[in-house]
């Protein structure tokens, strides 16, 4: 387990997180809303951690008996609620390990925490069981819904927790940190960064990830090339990019800041700003061939994939069109 000192951005939440420590504000809901991989669990933990640690501070002091048994998950006062069903939090879930648990007092700690992920995926039944205890809590509770889609909690739930919207975390920090802690290359760091879009969590697991190092290679590889191929090498080509069909947006977007790197690098001929820097060869010859519109039609035909795709037209066919223009264009 980390200290909020060691979170890479969330400056704001995390001062908010603080505060009511410090001042003993702390409320019994809050809402930690963010995408996935962007710290939720994190803070939540440490948040956590900290309120039960025995030193009362404004930061765990990872050696008293809390803090260890907080850092190996066994706080008997942290309580996560877990779910048998995979895309469902049931009523039963919340009534068994909370409603029905919560009337008991903290067996050793100054609160009673309960740690909700994926709360989205909180039925009606059960939205409405939480929000019974929400309403007349125990002094000593503390309750996190932690959620990637705050929309989908009921307006009653949102309006009786404070809610924290975790925000992207700077590009020159996420780099730092891979670069520096992770030893990733700076080229590929810089990469990992600009796909990660501000997700602490996403940059990290695309850094370390070999599948995505091998879609990388692949992707540069088609769009080096792919004026040069035959319909076999095409029809080849599709085959593996099957392949990545579970992570296909990750695969087009590739294309997408590449194919956008060209268009920039013809009108300003500046490689400063570009993600694929060290492409600049392939990425000036590309520009040197190609025309401002077909760059342009190659992009929307990219993005229009994408939609298609999600709207789950025949992905064979979706991609041979793809194929088709960025071979004509």
């Amino acid at each position: 387990m980390a200290r909020f000192a060691d979170v890479l951005g969330h400056e704001q939440t995390i001062t908010h997180l603080k505060h009511a420590i410090q001042f003993h504000k702390v409320s019994h809901a809050y809402i930690i809303n963010g995408e996935k991989g962007s710290g939720k669990k994190l803070l939540a933990g440490i948040f956590a951690q900290t309120l039960q640690c025995k030193k009362g501070g404004l930061e765990p002091c990872m050696e008293c008996q809390s803090c260890k048994q907080s850092v190996s998950q066994n706080q008997p006062d942290i309580i996560r609620i877990t779910h048998e069903k995979p895309g469902t939090i049931s009523v039963e879930d919340i009534r068994q390990q909370l409603n029905g648990d919560i009337l008991i007092k903290p067996y050793s700690s100054l609160y009673k925490i309960y740690i909700i992920d994926e709360a989205e995926k909180l039925t009606i039944q059960a939205q409405n069981a939480l929000l019974k205890t929400i309403e007349e809590p125990p002094i000593y509770a503390v309750i996190l819904l932690l959620t990637t889609n705050v929309g989908m909690l009921l307006p009653t739930i949102q309006s009786r927790c404070v809610t924290l919207h975790l925000k992207p975390v700077s590009s020159a920090l996420i780099e730092k940190y891979l670069m520096e802690d992770l030893e990733i290359p700076d080229y590929y760091a810089n990469i990992c960064t600009a796909f990660a879009q501000g997700n602490v969590g996403k940059a990290k697991r695309l850094a370390l990830s070999e599948d995505f190092k091998e879609m990388l290679s692949h992707a540069l590889h088609l769009v080096k090339y792919i004026s040069e191929m035959e319909v076999p090498e095409l029809i080849e080509d599709l085959k593996r990019i099957n392949t990545y069909k579970m992570e296909i947006n990750d695969y087009l977007d590739l294309l997408i800041v590449w194919y956008r790197d060209v268009l920039l690098f013809k009108a300003t001929r500046d490689a400063d700003s570009m993600v694929f820097s060290e492409e600049l060869i392939s990425i000036r010859e590309k520009a040197r061939h190609s025309s401002y519109e077909g760059l342009e039609r190659i992009i929307k035909a990219l993005e229009k994939t994408k939609i298609r795709l999600n709207a789950n037209v025949n992905f064979d066919m979706a991609l041979e069109l793809l194929l088709l223009t960025m071979k004509e264009n």
